[in-house]
């Protein structure tokens, strides 16, 4: 247990290190955070054509409300939490990066469902959209990626401990 805690923590200090350099903001985080926006503006487009991207802002193209979707809010923190959680604990590495990769594409459709309900209760009410915003899709989307982990150890094969291969004779 103390190797796992040991391992997520340094994992953890890594990744967020990692995302907190200029290179890594420009090229990766702000692209992906774009990308991002241009998919909620395809899944609103399906029923609502009132939607725009322009990088990582949405706006309704109607009434002009906006939404500027920053750090913290594109997903990439829960999805540092849950690779340091799989990188650490003990497990082979396709199963680590099939969790990975299932961990992230259920983190993202989460969080398109969080930006694309925000930017609707932003336009209806914006006490409604506080409090959405600061205490239950933050809450809910770090829970997301908790389930996501526990699912996953649950998947993994179970080893066999060196003495139920070798029962004891009576």
């Amino acid at each position: 247990m103390l190797r796992f805690v040991v391992l997520f923590l340094f994992f953890l200090a890594v990744l967020f290190g990692l995302e907190l350099l200029h290179p890594v903001e420009q090229h990766v985080i702000l692209p992906f955070t774009a990308a991002i926006a241009k998919i909620c503006v395809w899944i609103v487009g399906l029923f609502d054509a009132d939607m725009v991207a322009q990088g990582k802002i949405l706006w309704s193209a109607s009434n002009g409300f906006a939404i500027s979707i920053e750090r913290g809010c594109n997903g990439v923190e829960a999805i540092i939490i849950l690779v340091s959680a799989m990188l650490a604990f003990p497990a082979p590495w396709k199963h680590r990066l099939a969790g990975i990769g299932i961990g992230f594409v259920a983190i993202q459709s989460l969080n398109l469902v969080r930006i694309i309900s925000l930017f609707y209760l932003g336009q209806w009410s914006m006490r409604w959209y506080e409090w959405f915003h600061l205490y239950l899709w933050q809450a809910l989307i770090v829970l997301d990626a908790l389930v996501v982990f526990l699912v996953w150890l649950r998947w993994l094969p179970r080893t066999r401990s060196p003495q139920a291969a070798h029962p004891a004779t009576v």
